[in-house]
C-alpha cells in the first residue's frame, strides 16, 4: 500500500517512548498553565520576563494583516520603524523582518549561499549544539558544513585553520536553547577577524533577558565589534512573535535580492510589529523584571545544590536535569504533574542519544515559593 511507511515511523516512535502529541492549552501565563481544566505552575515558558501578562495599550490601532509580502504591498511603516528602532539601538545599518526565528535563521544562510559558484568556495563552521533552524539552513544551502565541538574554541580555531574557503561563515547561539549555556562571543569574535571569517549569532533566548538594557547577548559588544549578522526573535522574552535579522545594508539588500523565504510570504502583521516595537521599549527599562530573574535562577540552583540535584552548568532562565533515559524522563515529568508543576521532558531527537532531560525554564513572575515547591517535587521525581 501506499505511504505504508507512515504507519510503520509512528509506530517505531511509538515503541521508542518518542512519539510526540500536543497539549490543548486554555490559558497561559509566565507562572502558571491550565490544561484539561487543571492549572499547574508553569515551568515551561519562555516568557522570561513575564511580559506575557502585560497588556499592550496603544492609543492607535493598526491593521491586523499586511496583505502581502514585504516586496509588494505588505512593507509598511510600523514594519519600517521595528526594524529601525533595532538598528538604531545595536548601531547596524539595516534590518529585516520575518514571521519566525525558524523562517529567519534557515533562509538567510540558504541565500547567502544560493549562488553555487561561490558556495563551492564557502564553508559554515557551526557549533554542534545550534538550533534545527540553523542546521537546517547549512544543510539546505550550497555551501560546505563543517561542525565544530559545543563551544570549543580550539577545536574550531583548528577546523578554520584547515579550510581553504574563502567565504567562512561562523554561527552559534547566543544562549543554547537546550543547555542554557551561553556562547564565547569574544572568542568567537576574535577568531572570526583572525581568519577573515563572518560570525552570525541567533540571539532568541538571550534577547530581552540578557545585558544591561535586555538588548541581549551582545549588548556588551555595541561599542565594540558586534557579529556580521545578528538575529533575534521576539517570541521569548519580548513574548510576541517574529523575527529581525540585523547587519549592514549591504547584506540586507542581498537578502531582499534572494531570500526566497522573505519574497514569497506575507509580511509580518503591522499590528504585530508594533507591539512588539512598544513591548521592546518596556523591556529596555525593566531592570526590576530582569533582577527578579537573576534572583530566582540564583535561588533555583542554590536549592539545586542543597538538595543534591544534577543541574547543568548554566546562568541563564533555562535549567535543564539531564536523566539516564527516555523512559525515566517521561516518568519523571509525569509525576511533577501529578503535584502540579508542568515543565517539558526533552528527548531526541531535540538533543542527542542518552540526553534526555527536564528542561525547567524559570521566568520574572515565579515567587519563591513557587520555585521551592518546584525543587521539593524535583527531589521525589527523579529519586
Amino acid at each position: 500500500m501506499p505511504f505504508d511507511f507512515i504507519n510503520t515511523h509512528l509506530q517505531a516512535r511509538q515503541q521508542d517512548a518518542l512519539l510526540r502529541k500536543r497539549h490543548v492549552v486554555q490559558h497561559a501565563t509566565a507562572r502558571t498553565i491550565t490544561v484539561n481544566n487543571k492549572t499547574y505552575l508553569n515551568f515551561a515558558s519562555n516568557d522570561y520576563l513575564g511580559f506575557g501578562d502585560v497588556a499592550v495599550n496603544l492609543n492607535d490601532s493598526h491593521a491586523l494583516g499586511s496583505h502581502s509580502s514585504a516586496l509588494v504591498t505588505g512593507y509598511q511603516a510600523q514594519q519600517k520603524a521595528l526594524e529601525q528602532y533595532l538598528c538604531e539601538q545595536f548601531g547596524y545599518g539595516a534590518g529585516m523582518l520575518f514571521n519566525s526565528g525558524f523562517s529567519a535563521n534557515s533562509s538567510v544562510i540558504k541565500a547567502l549561499f544560493q549562488d553555487k559558484a561561490a558556495a563551492q568556495n564557502s564553508a559554515i563552521f557551526q557549533d554542534k549544539l545550534n538550533h534545527a533552524s540553523l542546521i537546517d539552513g547549512a544543510m539546505h544551502s550550497n555551501a560546505a558544513l563543517v561542525r565544530f565541538n559545543h563551544n570549543d574554541m580550539n577545536h574550531l580555531r583548528s577546523r578554520l585553520e584547515k579550510s581553504k574557503a574563502q567565504n567562512k561563515l561562523i554561527i552559534s547561539e547566543g544562549v543554547f536553547s537546550m543547555d542554557g549555556d551561553t556562547a564565547p562571543l569574544k572568542e568567537l569574535l576574535a577568531l572570526a577577524k583572525q581568519h577573515n571569517a563572518w560570525l552570525m549569532i541567533d540571539d532568541a533566548h538571550g534577547f530581552g533577558a540578557l545585558g544591561k538594557t535586555g538588548l541581549g547577548s551582545c549588548e556588551a559588544f555595541i561599542t565594540q565589534t558586534l557579529p556580521d549578522i545578528l538575529i533575534i526573535t521576539f517570541g521569548k522574552a519580548v513574548a510576541s512573535s517574529g523575527a529581525c535579522v540585523l547587519g549592514s545594508k549591504q547584506f540586507i539588500d542581498y537578502m531582499l535580492q534572494f531570500n526566497r523565504d522573505y519574497t514569497y510570504s506575507t509580511a509580518m502583521s503591522p499590528l504585530m510589529a508594533s507591539h512588539t516595537l512598544a513591548r521592546i521599549k518596556s523591556i529596555k527599562t525593566a531592570d526590576n523584571k530582569r533582577d527578579k530573574l537573576n534572583a530566582n535562577i540564583a535561588l533555583f540552583k542554590q536549592l539545586a545544590k542543597t538538595h543534591n540535584i544534577a543541574v547543568m552548568e548554566s546562568n541563564t532562565a533555562i535549567q535543564p536535569i539531564i536523566l539516564s533515559s527516555v523512559e525515566q524522563t517521561l516518568q519523571a515529568a509525569d509525576k511533577l504533574k501529578q503535584q502540579g508543576i508542568w515543565l517539558t521532558a526533552i528527548r531526541p531527537p531535540t538533543v542527542a542519544h542518552n540526553t534526555s532531560r527536564l528542561r525547567i525554564t524559570l521566568t520574572a513572575a515565579h515567587t519563591e515559593q513557587d520555585i521551592t515547591q518546584l525543587v521539593k517535587h524535583l527531589v521525589g521525581a527523579i529519586a
